[in-house]
C-alpha cells in the first residue's frame, strides 16, 4: 500500500492522541476523514470542526463503507462492531502503528522512545527545529502549547513518538532514535523487565544503516545494536557525552549550561518547570547539533518551549494558590513531577490527587506507586480509570492507599473532589496527576480556587 493512493480513511478510536494526529495527517492531505470514538471531547470537537466526520456509536449504520484504508488503536476491544465488519468484508484494515511506519519510514526519521519524556522531547525537538526554519513534520503523544496541535505538517524531517505499547515502535525505521528511558511498564504486553529491554533492543536494530542513536546514560547500553554508532546524554553524569552544570532555578526557570563533545554552550534557559525536563532538552538539543542547528537557534527555542498540556502545566497561579496539572501514570513520573513541584514551592503544602491508570498497571505497581506518593503533604486517590480493561477482581485504589506512609490520605470520588479540597484550609498547592480523565476536573476546580481569591 502507497500512501497516495489512499483517497478515504476511517479511523476506530479517531479521538485518542496517536490517532488524532494521523487523522489531521491524512486531512491536511485532501483525503476524506471520518472514524469512530466512544465520547465526545475536546479533540473530537476539535477534529470536527476541521472538516473531519465522526459517530459515538459503533452500530453498522454508522460506519463509512466508501473506504480505502480501515485505521484501528490496539485500544477497542476485538469484540468492537464496526472493526469486525470491515475485517469480515474484506477491507484493508491496519493498526495505528503500522500506517505511521509507513508514512515516516519515507522521509528522514527522528524517532523518540522510552518509559518517560518521550512526548516533552519529540515537542522538543520539533520546537528546536521549526525556530531553526527547518521544514520538519511530527506525529505527538500530547498538545504542544506553542502549536495547540498534536501534529505539525512539514516533509524534510519527521519527528515520531515512537510508542513500546503493543511493540507498535518496531514498525518505525529511524535514521534517528533516541531512548529516554527504560522501565517496568506494560506488563500485559510485555512478561518481565528483561523482556522489555528487548522489546527496545528491536526497536533500535530498525534503525537505518547509516541512522544515529542517542541513549540516556541511565539506559542499559546492552540494549544497543553490535557496532552501532551512538551518542550517551545526561541531566549531570559528566561521563555521558552530552550532560549539563551549574543548574539553577530562578524565578520560574532553569538555568543551565550543557556540554557537548565540541564545546560547552553556556547560559541556556528553560522555562519549562523541572530537572527531568532539563534532561529532556539535552537530548533534544543533542538531536539539532547534530542535524547542523546552531547554538542561537537552541537557545532561542529551549527559552520559547511553552511545554506540552498535561506536562506540568499550571492551570491556575496566584499568591495563594497553584494548580498544576500533570500526565504521570508511572512511579517514575510520580517522582519527578512531585519532586519539581516541591523544588518550586518549596515550604508548600503539597496535595496530591492521583487517578490510577489501568487495574493492570495498578496491581504490578501499587507498592511503588505507594512509595513516590507519601513524600506529599495529603494524598487524595480517584478511583482507577480503566481505559481499554475490564475490571480485576481485588485490584482498586485501596491497593496503593494502605501502603501510603502519611495518616493524612484518602480514596474520593470524582463529584466529591472539590468539596474535599474546599474542606482543607491547607490546600493551597494541588497538584493534579493521571493519565485518565481527570483533567476533566480541572474547571470545576480552577472555577473553586478563583472563588476563594474573592
Amino acid at each position: 500500500m502507497r500512501v497516495q493512493d489512499i483517497h478515504s480513511v476511517f479511523m476506530i478510536g479517531v479521538g485518542g492522541i496517536g490517532m488524532s494526529a494521523l487523522a489531521r495527517y491524512f486531512n491536511t492531505r485532501g483525503v476524506k476523514v471520518s472514524g469512530y470514538d466512544l465520547h465526545e471531547t475536546v479533540l473530537t470537537r476539535d477534529l470536527e470542526k476541521e472538516g473531519i466526520s465522526i459517530t459515538y456509536s459503533d452500530e453498522i449504520k454508522t460506519l463509512n463503507k466508501n473506504v480505502d484504508l480501515v485505521i484501528y488503536t490496539p485500544a477497542i476491544p476485538q469484540t468492537h462492531r464496526q472493526y469486525n465488519f470491515y475485517k469480515e468484508h474484506g477491507y484493508p484494515v491496519k493498526k495505528r502503528a503500522e500506517i505511521l511506519g509507513l508514512i515516516s519510514n519515507h522521509h528522514f526519521s527522528i524517532c523518540i522512545a522510552g518509559a518517560h519524556g518521550k512526548t516533552t522531547t519529540s515537542s522538543l525537538v520539533a520546537h528546536i527545529l521549526k525556530t531553526a526554519g527547518e521544514d520538519v513534520g511530527a506525529f505527538l503523544g500530547g498538545l504542544t502549547v506553542n502549536y495547540h496541535t498534536n501534529y505539525l505538517e512539514g516533509d524534510k524531517y519527521v519527528v515520531v513518538e515512537a510508542d513500546e505499547y503493543d511493540r507498535s515502535f518496531l514498525h518505525l525505521r529511524p535514521n534517528i532514535a533516541l531512548v529516554t528511558s527504560v522501565d517496568t511498564d506494560h506488563l500485559d504486553i510485555y512478561k518481565n523487565f528483561e523482556t522489555i529491554q528487548e522489546g527496545f533492543a528491536d526497536f533500535l536494530k530498525g534503525v537505518k544503516k547509516d541512522g544515529l542513536i542517542f541513549l540516556n546514560k541511565k539506559v542499559d547500553a546492552k540494549i544497543l545494536p553490535p557496532d552501532s554508532i551512538y551518542y550517551t546524554y545526561s541531566l549531570e553524569d559528566t561521563g555521558a557525552d552530552f550532560h549539563v552544570t551549574n543548574v539553577r532555578f530562578e524565578d520560574g526557570a532553569t538555568h543551565f549550561q550543557l556540554h557537548t563533545p565540541k564545546g560547552i554552550i553556556k547560559k541556556l534557559i528553560l522555562n519549562y518547570g523541572g530537572r527531568h525536563n532539563v534532561e529532556n532538552a539535552v537530548g533534544a538539543s543533542a538531536i539539532a547539533l547534530e542535524l547542523g542547528v546552531s547554538e542561537k537557534d537552541i537557545k532561542t527555542a529551549l527559552a520559547t518551549f511553552k511545554g506540552v498540556k498535561r506536562r506540568f502545566q499550571t492551570i491556575y497561579k496566584s499568591d495563594k494558590y497553584v494548580l498544576i496539572d500533570d500526565y504521570a501514570h508511572h512511579p517514575r513520573e510520580l517522582d519527578a513531577v512531585i519532586q519539581t513541584t516541591k523544588n518550586l514551592y518549596p515550604g508548600r503544602h503539597l496535595t496530591v490527587v492521583f487517578q490510577p491508570h489501568l487495574y493492570s498497571r495498578t496491581k504490578d505497581l501499587a507498592t511503588e506507586f505507594a512509595k513516590s506518593l507519601s513524600v506529599s503533604d495529603k494524598v487524595i486517590l480517584l478511583p482507577i480509570y480503566p481505559a481499554r480493561e475490564l475490571p480485576m477482581e481485588g485490584v482498586t485504589s485501596r491497593l496503593i492507599l494502605q501502603d501510603i506512609h502519611s495518616t493524612n490520605k484518602k480514596i474520593v470520588d470524582k463529584n466529591d473532589l472539590v468539596g474535599e479540597l474546599d474542606s482543607d484550609p491547607q490546600a493551597d498547592l494541588v497538584l493534579m496527576v493521571g493519565a485518565g480523565d481527570i483533567n476533566q476536573l480541572l474547571p470545576n476546580i480552577f472555577q473553586w480556587l478563583k472563588s476563594k481569591e474573592i
